[in-house]
């Protein structure tokens, strides 16, 4: 995921990158109407939305996955290359578990589908722009299925209770400066966790030790 967490009291700049023109009309005029987030760029494909990106700040992009010339993904990708500082939302209508963990491992802030409701997109954008990792709901299930992970049993008994305090915030969407908040404890010391925890379950990124935490230790 990406470290920007958006704390200005000016509106959070958004970018639509959709190559449907009905599509970015409606998200546009539906984000018009709140006064804490401006759609300040529209482009149909991930070329000219790196254009774009290259020359103006952004506060979170909007990808839509099937495009022409760059995919989603592989917009999310080059973003994710040329260290862009913008967060980074796969507005979609995939729901394949490939598609979700290939951009959780890019590194994505979330992935909604496009038939969720109109209050709930501003809900979700506003927690991706405060740091936390969104994805819709019923691809939850779906994701877990294709995560190659260890047992619950080898995971819960490598980890200490601290590690354990801190993936579960993790599966919170808490950011590490939040988590260190929490536990009143430094930044650094929360990295050290999180590296600890990989090191010893074997998750590959803080996304699949979420996603894991959800579906497992949260039940």
């Amino acid at each position: 995921m990406s470290t920007k967490v958006y704390t200005s009291t000016s509106p959070a700049r958004l970018l639509l990158v959709d190559d449907h023109p009905m599509l970015r009309r409606g998200i546009s005029e539906l984000l018009s109407l709140e006064d804490d987030v401006k759609v300040v760029g529209e482009t149909s494909n991930g070329q000219e939305a790196l254009a774009f990106l290259e020359n103006n700040d952004v506060d979170l992009v909007i990808l839509d996955h099937k495009m022409p010339l760059l995919t989603g993904i592989e917009t999310l990708r080059e973003i994710k290359a040329r260290n862009i500082n913008t967060k980074t939302v796969l507005f979609t209508v995939s729901d394949s578990g490939e598609d979700v963990q290939e951009a959780l491992k890019l590194g994505v802030d979330g992935y909604l589908l496009k038939d969720m409701e109109p209050e709930l997109i501003i809900i979700d954008i506003r927690k991706i722009l405060r740091g936390e990792l969104v994805i819709s709901p019923n691809l939850a299930s779906i994701l877990a299925q294709t995560l190659r992970t260890p047992s619950i049993q080898d995971i819960a008994s490598n980890l200490t209770s601290r590690e354990l305090q801190v993936i579960q915030m993790i599966a919170e969407g808490m950011s590490n400066k939040m988590i260190a908040n929490n536990l009143d404890i430094a930044e650094s010391t929360v990295k050290v966790h999180v590296k600890h925890i990989l090191n010893k379950t074997g998750l590959r990124t803080r996304v699949e030790a979420a996603v894991w935490t959800v579906n497992h230790l949260s039940k």
